[in-house]
C-alpha cells in the first residue's frame, strides 16, 4: 500500500457539488444510524445531527426507547425507531452506520450480524461496533466475505484491538497509520479510516490518502460520532464508499477548523463541529 497523495479541497469539489434547484429530499439520501444506549444518548444526537447537517434528506435513528425524548428535543428533524421496526426492510436505506455509544454486548453482535448478512450497500462501523468486531471472529469473517463496502473508522487504540492477532504484544502506537491501515485492509477487506493527526484513509489494498484538515481541538468526546454521521450521509447521497470516507474526513476536519478560528482549540467540543458543518459545505460548493 502506498500513500497516493493528500485529500484536499480540489478532490472534495469533484464529489460534493452545488445542488440543482429542483432537488427534493428523496434525492438526498435515506440513512439509518444505529447508535446510543441507555445513558449514552449523546452519541446518537451527534451522529444524527451530523448526518442532517451534511445534507441527508432523511435520517432514522435506531436507539433505545429511553433515548427518544432526548433526540426529539435535540434533533427534531430525525425519526426515532427501534431495531424490530427496521430490521426486515434494511434495503430501503441508502447507507447504514452502526456503533457509536451502543456498548459491547450480545445485542450489538446480533444487529451487526443481521446487517452484514442482508444489507448490500455501504456500512460504516465505528466505536462499539468496532470493539464488538474485534472480539468476534464470525463478524470478522462476514466483513471479509462481503462484496459491498464496509468503512471502518478506528482510532489508534481501536485499530490495535482489531489487529490483536497481527500485532501481538506490540502497541498499536508503535506502528504508522499506513502500517495499521494496510493490516486492516488486508484482514477485513474494508476501507480503513485511521483517525488522529493527519487521518489516513485507505480506500483499497493499493491506495491511501492523508487528510489535510483538522486540529488538536477535535480530540474531544463525540467528535468520532460526528464523523460517523458525516461519512454515512455522504454515502447515502450517492458517493462511493471510498469517496464518502475521504470527503467525510475532510469536511469533518474543515468544520473543526472553522470552529477553532473563533473558539480556539482548548474549548472546542463536538457540538461546535456539528454546528459548523453547513459553513464548511457552503465554503466548498460556493
Amino acid at each position: 500500500m502506498k500513500i497516493r497523495g493528500l485529500t484536499e479541497k480540489e478532490f472534495v469539489n469533484t464529489v460534493i457539488r452545488k445542488r440543482p434547484a429542483d432537488v427534493h429530499k428523496g434525492n438526498c439520501g435515506k440513512v439509518l444510524l444505529i447508535c446510543g444506549s441507555v445513558g449514552m444518548a449523546g452519541a446518537s444526537v451527534f451522529a444524527s445531527k451530523a448526518a442532517m447537517r451534511s445534507g441527508s434528506g432523511l435520517v432514522k435513528v435506531c436507539t433505545p426507547l429511553e433515548n427518544f425524548p432526548v433526540l426529539q428535543i435535540s434533533v427534531p428533524e430525525v425519526i426515532c425507531t427501534g431495531w424490530d421496526d427496521v430490521k426486515d426492510d434494511l434495503m430501503q436505506y441508502d447507507a447504514v452506520a452502526i456503533g457509536p455509544g451502543m456498548g459491547v454486548g450480545k445485542k450489538t453482535e446480533i444487529i451487526l450480524t443481521e446487517i452484514l448478512n442482508v444489507y448490500d450497500k455501504t456500512i460504516v462501523i465505528d466505536a462499539d461496533g468496532l470493539n464488538t468486531v474485534a472480539v468476534n471472529s464470525n463478524l470478522q469473517v462476514l466483513i471479509k466475505e462481503r462484496d459491498a463496502s464496509v468503512i471502518m473508522t478506528p482510532h489508534i487504540v481501536e485499530a490495535g484491538r482489531l489487529l490483536r492477532e497481527e500485532i501481538g504484544d506490540t502497541s498499536a502506537k508503535d506502528f504508522t497509520k499506513l502500517e495499521l491501515a494496510e493490516m486492516l485492509v488486508g484482514k477485513y477487506g474494508c476501507i480503513a479510516v485511521v483517525k488522529g493527526e493527519n487521518t489516513l484513509v485507505a480506500v483499497s489494498e493499493d491506495d491511501a490518502y492523508t487528510n489535510t484538515t483538522g486540529n488538536p481541538g477535535m480530540a474531544t468526546a463525540g467528535s468520532g460520532d460526528v464523523l460517523t454521521g458525516v461519512i454515512a450521509s455522504f454515502a447515502g447521497q450517492g458517493l462511493s464508499a471510498g469517496d464518502a470516507a475521504r470527503a467525510g474526513v475532510f469536511v469533518h476536519g474543515m468544520s473543526g477548523d472553522i470552529a477553532a478560528e473563533s473558539l480556539g482549540t482548548y474549548g472546542l467540543i463536538a457540538s461546535d463541529i456539528v454546528n459548523n458543518l453547513p459553513l464548511a459545505l457552503k465554503n466548498l460548493v460556493d
